[in-house]
């Protein structure tokens, strides 16, 4: 095994777990944290959970089960040449979307709104709920006991009102400090892999097109490379050409500007970085580039007519089956029916009855983590049961 920087956090510095347990035996502690990561439900479910378009719509667009995967290997590869802590950023890429909810961006901004009245949700403090809370595998403990680190990796934003609730885990949005660098690089990691593979399910799809594409830089430039060395590819090869030597470029440009912005503020420990400026970055001109077409797929892809009329449908479902659960608690899953807590992120959920002390905003959440945690089929499914006459499944 390569030996770690000073500054990679490892099993010496970890600051361990909310509840202590013995050493694992023949695997380090974030090991452990990646295997209970990958055998949690949540993890099963992201296969059924969407990116850009919905479950059913095709089989070989991504989900969230193949873009933590992908996050994964980008994120591992760049730990590795920084002789960063692989098994960590492993384990934050393959949980940082396992509180996602169904149908993607458009699923996360309807249970928004649903819950304004009562905290919001917040795809990232969903996460952290899930791992800290909701999983239950294990007889000690609610949640998967992970240690801080991948804790810390998983929330990637957080307001302070929210930061002041969750504890250690919170202080560094309280104190202007930064997360570790391995959880820095997966977080570009994350960027990396989806728009690269958005393109690609774009063009699949058919919803845009190489001459749209052409007029982005970053596109058009490794595009034009390819097109001049292999002059009879065919398009499927020749998309996959463009979007891999992109993937090597943003990387490779992360890895340099890194070890660039390391160097610069001569960084030796772990309190180092976390004292420091984002350390993780583009170079100017690569971030450029990167805006770019990000901006082109919210205005070619994620606005695209067909893909906003199934924005609508998930808006819809998820509003719909939000307050059908809020007004009769009766058309939960009894596990859900007996869920009670203080609403925050983080914490036990004592059981309760809904008619005893459980407020109006616990069973808000309650219901919140049901939907979030449906599969964009399941929903649609449960939408139906609910709402739909001819429905006669029980």
């Amino acid at each position: 095994m390569t030996e770690l920087v000073p500054y990679a956090v490892s099993e010496q510095n970890t600051r361990g777990r909310c509840v202590r347990e013995d050493a694992p035996s023949g695997r380090s502690e974030f090991q452990r944290d990646r295997d209970r990561i990958i055998h949690s439900t949540a993890f099963r479910r992201l296969e059924y959970k969407t990116q850009v378009f919905v479950n059913h719509e095709g089989d070989l667009f991504r989900t969230r089960l193949t873009h933590s995967i992908e996050v994964a290997q980008i994120a591992r590869s760049i730990a590795r040449r920084l002789r960063l802590n692989e098994d960590l950023v492993e384990a934050i890429s393959l949980a940082h979307d396992l509180g996602h909810t169904p149908f993607g961006h458009a699923g996360q901004d309807a249970l928004n709104a649903c819950m304004k009245d009562f905290g919001g949700f917040e795809h990232n403090l969903q996460s952290l709920r899930v791992v800290d809370v909701l999983e239950e595998r294990y007889a000690d403990f609610d949640g998967l006991n992970l240690c801080f680190e991948t804790r810390e990796g998983i929330l990637k934003h957080c307001s302070p009102a929210n930061a002041a609730r969750l504890g250690e885990v919170g202080e560094r949005f309280l104190k202007q400090q930064r997360p570790s660098l391995e959880a820095q690089i997966a977080n570009f990691a994350d960027e990396i892999a989806y728009n690269n593979h958005d393109v690609d399910d774009g063009l699949r799809s058919g919803l845009v097109t190489l001459e749209q594409l052409a007029s982005v830089k970053l596109f058009a430039d490794h595009l034009d490379i390819v097109r001049k060395a292999y002059p009879a590819l065919g398009d499927r090869r020749l998309i996959h050409e463009t979007i891999r030597r992109m993937i090597n470029t943003l990387s490779t440009d992360l890895l340099l500007e890194t070890e660039k912005n390391i160097q610069t503020r001569a960084v030796q420990n772990i309190a180092g970085v976390r004292a420091a400026p984002p350390l993780a970055a583009f170079s100017a001109e690569i971030h450029e580039q990167q805006r770019e077409l990000k901006s082109f797929l919210l205005t070619h892809l994620y606005r695209h007519y067909r893909v906003m009329r199934m924005s609508t449908k998930a808006h819809r479902i998820i509003s719909d089956l939000f307050r059908a659960f809020m007004d009769d608690s009766r058309l939960l899953p009894p596990q859900f029916q007996q869920r009670s807590g203080n609403g925050n992120v983080v914490g036990r959920m004592p059981s309760s009855n809904l008619q005893g002390q459980q407020t109006e905003a616990d069973f808000a959440r309650a219901v919140s983590d049901y939907i979030a945690g449906m599969t964009d089929r399941y929903a649609i499914r449960e939408h139906r049961r609910i709402f739909a006459v001819e429905e006669i499944q029980i």
